[in-house]
């Protein structure tokens, strides 16, 4: 009988997950920053602009963040 090789959990990056998450279509997205304070200047438009998700560009950044959080599920 051979012997079983233990394969180990990987920990994930809590700041990783909390700010990207995985779309339907496996796409990497994340939300902007700058909306905790300081926007008593700034227009309605650019506040309601900053609501939006952006998709992730560049593979090395997609692969970091895979990295960071190995158990990123898509969202269902």
């Amino acid at each position: 009988m051979a012997t079983k090789v233990k394969k180990y959990k990987l920990k994930t990056h809590k700041a990783t997950s909390k700010r990207f998450r995985l779309t339907g279509s496996g796409k990497l997205v994340r939300t902007k920053g700058g909306k905790s304070h300081f926007r008593r200047r700034t227009s309605k438009r650019t506040k309601a602009l900053l609501d939006s998700m952006v998709v992730v560009e560049g593979s090395g950044f997609v692969k970091r963040i895979n990295r960071l959080a190995p158990y990123m599920k898509k969202n269902r």
